[in-house]
């Protein structure tokens, strides 16, 4: 008997500890939102965007985790229900959360409708509409050194590769669709990898400190600092468009919070970010400084 009830003991623990293990992802309480976002400027500015249009049409206690970490630190956090909101990109969901297979060819509508139908079936999370803007990975390198190499693809780049050094930020060096499959791809090797903060990569580029640096498309520096942004002959990256993602415990208890937070839908297009991106690497205003101002510009807050 003493055996039977400590069985049944253990397995009540087991299931309190399971059912609290996953009671942050699927709870939420109702007037309440943390939003958050990864380190670089762009992610800042985003956490921001999203942070200050919520206090402004909404009622909700926002609490702001700016610079949290990539891609799978924020992940994590969405699952624990210890964040609750944050900007990410079709791309990174779709190769490297979901671990789905890019064909290239894929519209970027196909790549958003099959993650966000993948986060809704595995982590009951939702994608929002799109913000309108893609920021691609793409491989940059000096002006100069283009034109003396005479490199104008990937494919021309993978010829010379074994002299240059290569710089990206630690994430790209594990994701599905970071380094080892980019070179697998144009069956190549760089003499030298170098992990690099992403924010610091474009002076080093400019520097001549590193050769070639996966830059985000929708960063000024590219221009500002006379890199040239190499053709993906290949089309070894998909789109990368940015939209907000968000438990859907939080939009159950919030019943309108998505039709509010979707009226920033198409808000920003490439260009637009890159110059939001530039007054803060380049002008160095404050991120939540250039976030309001985008919002009142746009008649999105008063």
């Amino acid at each position: 008997m003493k055996k039977i009830v400590s069985i049944m003991i253990i397995s009540m623990l087991l299931f309190i500890l399971v059912a609290c293990g996953n009671s942050g992802a699927d709870q939420a309480e109702s007037g309440k939102i943390v939003v958050s976002g990864k380190e670089f400027t762009e992610q800042i500015i985003m956490t921001h965007m999203l942070a200050e249009y919520l206090k402004a049409n909404t009622d909700l206690d926002v609490e702001v985790k700016d610079a949290l970490g990539g891609v799978f630190v924020l992940q994590e956090a969405m699952k624990k229900g210890d964040i609750d909101l944050y900007v990410e990109y079709t791309g990174t969901g779709y190769l490297n959360v979901l671990d789905e297979e890019y064909k290239p060819g894929m519209s970027p509508d196909e790549v958003y409708d099959e993650t966000k139908k993948g986060y809704e079936e595995e982590f009951n999370t939702t994608w929002l509409e799109p913000l309108g803007f893609n920021n691609t990975y793409a491989l940059a390198i000096r002006k100069e050194l283009a034109e003396e190499l005479d490199v104008k693809t990937y494919s021309d780049l993978a010829k010379h590769a074994s002299k240059l050094s290569f710089g990206a930020d630690p994430e790209f060096f594990e994701r599905g669709d970071g380094y080892d499959a980019l070179i697998a791809e144009y069956d190549t090797e760089f003499a030298k990898q170098v992990n690099i903060d992403p924010d610091l990569m474009y002076l080093a580029a400019k520097d001549a400190e590193i050769d070639v640096i996966t830059a985000f498309s929708s960063d000024a520096r590219i221009k500002q600092y006379d890199l040239v942004i190499l053709e993906d002959d290949k089309k070894f990256f998909p789109p990368y468009y940015a939209a907000p993602i968000i438990r859907q415990a939080v939009l159950d208890a919030n019943p309108d919070l998505a039709d509010t937070l979707n009226k920033l839908a198409d808000t920003l297009d490439d260009e637009r970010m890159q110059e939001l991106n530039a007054q803060v690497n380049l002008d160095k205003k404050e991120p939540e400084d250039v976030a309001l101002e985008f919002l009142k510009e746009e008649g999105l807050i008063d």
